[in-house]
């Protein structure tokens, strides 16, 4: 047999072969073109990594935070009031006391001397006093005899002047033995007046020497006394009824005064040390609500007294408690205390997310209704609190929002919750 060949078969072989190669083409750069408009896989975190809050309307209670301790509200250093070496002790902390509790006996063989001269100065000047009153009371009773010796002999030429003068009127003496009684009597009487005010002067000049006397024993009696008191206070006595909280001595210790031997407190009236963070104490003022917490109840109380000064940054609020003590709160126990600044009634508040300031913008998460995505919004927040923020812009109540640190996320604008 004899092949014929077919007419136009390698023509439409060609125009086969150039129709599938642009089909495949044009396959090809749909494909491109779909792949090219697909979005980028979004970022996903697991909901049991992140903290969600929700955007409410309410009161807002503007409060600030801060650790302390529980304190005695009476409490008193005890002083040593002179120079002294620790012999003994009598009482240890923990202790209950009376004002006149001896805790403790210092010794000071010095002080002891030195009380020791000055109550024999004291009592050798009382003996001088003495003495010294003995003779000017003889001395005022020579004087007085002297006076009453003078005082008659002027009495006599006084009375003999009279006479003197009735006879010569008789004619029976001459002028000048009358001018010589007037003369004599003249002559006692002014000796009678010069000793009248000798003794004058010596009443006043015994007064005078008395007085100085008196009051150089006044001085000795002083320093006799305030060396007595010093070396009583020896003694070291509690000063207010108690318990003695601390003794910061031992035995044989040399103690100089004014050094603090230790400390007595009144129990069961403890208040309340918080140290707020010096940049939200601006606001703290007397008579603010308070809440201590004990770790064991939660007690009430009010700002009694706020530091002037900062340390370590930090400012000391003092917390008046009005509530019962809770079983176990004592002295130096660890607490927190929450301070009430003010009470913003119906604004729109969250949770606190940890880099969200007072009055700032930032950006945060919000979850879309009804799917796994979370999209960034701007939010502008207002006054905050311990745990809560207002929210000025951005968020609407019934929002959820992610409250935890998202920074890893920086750069998207979405992302997915699984």
């Amino acid at each position: 047999m004899v092949d014929i060949p077919r007419q136009g078969y390698a023509r439409k072989k060609r125009i086969k072969i150039i129709l599938s190669s642009v089909l495949l083409l044009l396959v090809l750069i749909a494909g491109t073109w779909y792949v090219s408009r697909l979005e980028p896989a979004l970022p996903s975190v697991d909901r049991a990594a992140i903290w969600l809050g929700d955007v409410e309307e309410g009161p807002l209670a503007i409060e600030v935070r801060g650790p302390g301790t529980l304190v005695p509200e009476v409490e008193t250093w005890i002083a040593a009031a002179t120079e002294g070496r620790v012999e003994k002790i009598f009482v240890l902390p923990g202790s209950t006391v009376n004002r006149d509790t001896v805790l403790l006996l210092l010794g000071n063989p010095e002080l002891e001397r030195d009380t020791l001269d000055a109550k024999l100065q004291w009592e050798a000047a009382l003996a001088e006093l003495e003495d010294l009153e003995v003779d000017l009371q003889r001395r005022s009773l020579e004087q007085q005899a002297r006076v009453a010796t003078v005082e008659a002999d002027f009495r006599e030429k006084s009375m003999q002047e009279e006479l003197d003068e009735e006879l010569a009127k008789s004619g029976l003496i001459s002028n000048l033995e009358l001018r010589v009684s007037r003369l004599s009597a003249e002559e006692a009487s002014k000796l009678h007046q010069i000793e009248v005010e000798r003794l004058n002067i010596d009443q006043k000049s015994v007064k005078a020497r008395i007085e100085a006397k008196q009051a150089e024993i006044s001085r000795l009696r002083g320093m006799y006394d305030l060396r007595f008191r010093q070396l009583d206070m020896l003694k070291v006595r509690a000063g207010i009824d108690g318990v003695l909280q601390q003794l910061t001595v031992a035995v044989g210790k040399r103690i100089p005064a004014g050094e603090n031997l230790g400390k007595v407190a009144v129990p069961g009236r403890l208040k309340a040390q918080l140290r707020i963070p010096e940049t939200q104490a601006k606001d703290v003022a007397i008579g603010l609500p308070a809440s201590v917490d004990t770790r064991n109840g939660i007690i009430p109380g009010q700002v009694t007294r706020v530091d002037p000064a900062a340390q370590e940054g930090t400012v000391t609020v003092d917390i008046s408690l009005s509530g019962e003590l809770p079983p176990g709160a004592r002295p130096d126990l660890n607490v927190d205390g929450i301070i009430q600044i003010d009470l913003l009634e119906d604004v729109i508040r969250m949770g606190r997310p940890p880099y969200g300031q007072a009055d700032s913008t930032i950006g945060m998460f919000k979850l879309v209704p009804g799917t796994d995505e979370a999209v960034r919004v701007k939010v502008r927040l207002g006054r905050t609190s311990v745990s809560l923020v207002q929210v000025l812009e951005g968020l609407h109540p019934g929002d959820q929002v992610i409250l935890s640190d998202t920074s890893e996320f920086d750069d998207q604008q979405k992302i997915r919750i699984r």
